[in-house]
């Protein structure tokens, strides 16, 4: 990883969750690694009032909470700098311009200048407006922006033309931390280093793909912003249809932002439409209700503070899709996500076809199980092949065995955090592992049917599910194949006796 040139951050919403539980860590390893810039300041701005003191103090116990083992050092700290701003007056933003004048002369950034928004949505489009009209948008500077990149088709694309209206596509970084993960970067050299997965990565050798993002918390202390989100905004729309966009993507001519993002467009472009009468049977969408594990009483959302006592809100969402391209035509890919589910976990699964005839069984007299390539992507980080081989002894019974790669078995290599990667390839320039406008328009295009629907139509199902389950059971029902379900990947039996594996 190159060193950046000299930069100037300056992160709004400096005094929030954000900044002191990931932005400055992320920062902070960077720095014992050797990966910031030779010269660089941090500016944090925000509504509190507090001086460079408080601010660095507050930080400072923020990075011995949240940060890795790496050290802190007082030269990093020292870079930390606070004034206080109201987002929504001109004004502030000349001040602003003022004190970036006055580092100018101690860093030497030139117009390497970082704005990060860690703020609520509410100020995507105030900001970039009056950093504008503050001339804070020239050549050089760039804009991070967190998801959500919208709530809908309307907003996402209203968001962009604000955003376009003051900034250049190739200055804003539309930020979603799981591209940032080491092991969804993996997809791509997994697929495209590796020659023996090319001739069987289509519908003629794979069954189907799974990708499953499960969390075994509830909503928290976001009830509120949650119950006007939902999973399907706040997880499929971005995060799942991103992993699906890498597993499916064709070959880039380049390993380079523009041939990348491009073939994940493609991607996206061909995602069959989806109908109402196709939404009714496979799209599934769940709520928690209230259960006791081992047991502690846990309450069920609609008990969850800030959340209305007849929320419709879906916790769970399991769907299913097709991808109408040659390499994909007709090969179903399954996606679900979840909140209060038995573990937290997040892997895609490459089902591949059974053999053409059953030659071997396993002990009981079954074929034995197709090959699965499995990719975690957290917490248990690697690589997990399964296939048959034969049971010792007399006969050709099979077993599935696994084989099995962990990154936590390169003892001598860090696994860096997802904002690690992601701030550093800001400073250096690289968007290939942001998002595009063009990408965030066409996926929240292809789920608009769903979000209109369940709006519309007070009949369509919102299940509910036991805290500690896997979600509602007629989920089971999408993969309508006798014999084949979802992977349970947990290591403990469920409320309902499911046994789960790693």
């Amino acid at each position: 990883m190159q060193k950046p040139e000299n930069h100037l951050i300056v992160i709004f919403g400096a005094s929030g969750d954000l900044t002191r539980r990931k932005l400055v860590p992320a920062l902070n390893n960077l720095f014992d690694q050797g990966l910031m810039p030779e010269k660089f300041a941090i500016i944090g701005l925000g509504r509190t009032e507090m001086n460079d003191e408080s601010f660095r103090d507050e930080l400072r116990k923020g990075l011995k909470e949240f940060s890795s083992d790496l050290e802190v050092k007082d030269d990093f700290i020292n870079a930390l700098h606070y004034r206080s701003i109201d987002y929504a007056r001109s004004e502030s933003y000349l001040k602003l311009t003022t004190v970036i004048k006055e580092f100018k002369a101690s860093v030497s950034f030139g117009n390497n200048i970082l704005f990060y928004l860690a703020t609520p949505p509410n100020l995507y489009e105030v900001i970039p407006e009056n950093l504008a009209n503050a001339g804070l948008n020239r050549k050089g500077h760039k804009i991070i922006i967190e998801k959500p990149f919208g709530t809908d088709l309307y907003s996402a694309r209203q968001l962009n033309a604000r955003l376009q209206d003051h900034f250049s596509e190739d200055q804003i970084y539309r930020i979603d931390h799981y591209l940032g993960k080491e092991t969804v970067q993996n997809i791509l050299v997994t697929r495209f280093s590796n020659n023996i997965y090319e001739p069987l990565w289509n519908r003629n050798f794979i069954h189907h793909v799974e990708i499953t993002s499960a969390e075994s918390i509830g909503v928290g202390k976001r009830g509120g912003y949650y119950d006007h989100s939902g999973a399907l905004r706040d997880m499929v729309q971005n995060h799942l249809l991103q992993l699906a966009g890498l597993v499916a993507m064709e070959p880039p001519v380049n390993a380079d932002a523009t041939s990348i993002r491009n073939e994940m467009v493609k991607v996206f472009q061909s995602l069959r439409p989806l109908k109402p009468e196709f939404i009714f049977s496979n799209v599934i969408r769940g709520q928690y209700s209230a259960s006791t594990i081992r047991g502690e009483s846990i309450r069920g959302y609609r008990d969850e503070e800030g959340v209305g006592k007849n929320s419709r809100t879906e916790t769970f969402v399991a769907m299913k899709f097709f991808i109408d391209n040659w390499r994909w035509n007709g090969i179903p890919f399954y996606v679900r996500t979840g909140k209060r589910l038995p573990t937290k976990v997040t892997e895609l699964v490459i089902h591949f076809k059974p053999t053409p005839q059953h030659i071997f069984c396993d002990r009981t007299g079954n074929p034995n199980e197709s090959n699965q390539l499995i990719i975690r992507i957290q917490p248990d980080e690697g690589i997990l092949m399964k296939f048959g081989m034969k049971i010792p002894g007399a006969g050709f019974n099979v077993q599935t065995v696994n084989m099995d790669f962990h990154y936590a078995s390169l003892s001598n290599k860090r696994l860096p955090e997802a904002y690690e990667r992601l701030l550093h390839d800001c400073m250096v320039n690289d968007p290939t592992l942001y998002s595009r406008g063009d990408a965030v328009e066409t996926t929240w295009k292809f789920l608009e049917p769903v979000l209109n629907l369940w709006q519309e139509n007070d009949h369509i199902p919102l299940y509910g599910y036991p805290v500690g389950t896997w979600g509602p059971e007629i989920a089971d029902k999408l993969i309508e194949e006798p014999d084949i379900t979802w992977r349970y990947p947990c290591k403990n039996l469920t409320n309902d006796g499911i046994y789960c594996e790693l």
